[in-house]
């Protein structure tokens, strides 16, 4: 079985994909980037806001679909730059204090409209059993 999840606490698609798709017992998140979604444009600042704003952007598509941040089990996170890893590290750890997801961090060439970061995850929504 598999179900599109969609909401208005997160920036709608752009394109032909939804928020997130739960199947399996997971939540499989497609990447957000820094618009917000009551505005539709991208925050204002630096690395520190944008990254604040893609996991609060997260954080809704994951309550959306039944899960929290703490039912993540992977990102990935893309930046334009790696040079703001630590900037980006940071305000991270705050969203993932405990027993951290899994995590993979590239810098990509280009990101949607100018991103500075893009991050996507992928939750268990209960029903696997996780030891």
């Amino acid at each position: 079985m598999r179900e599109a999840i969609r909401t208005g606490n997160a920036p709608a698609a752009i394109g032909p994909y939804s928020q997130a798709i739960r199947a399996g017992g997971f939540l499989f998140c497609s990447g957000q980037i820094p618009l917000d979604p009551a505005t539709g444009k991208m925050v204002e600042g630096g690395i520190e806001a944008q990254t604040e704003r893609v996991l609060s952007n997260l954080e809704a598509v994951l309550a959306a679909g039944g899960a929290t941040l703490a039912s993540v089990v992977k990102t990935t996170v893309y930046l334009a730059d790696l040079a703001d890893f630590p900037a980006m590290n940071g305000v991270y750890a705050r969203f993932f204090p405990h027993e951290p997801p899994a995590r993979a961090t590239i810098q990509a060439a280009r990101l949607p409209a100018g991103a500075l970061v893009e991050i996507d995850a992928v939750a268990s929504t209960g029903g696997v059993r996780l030891p």
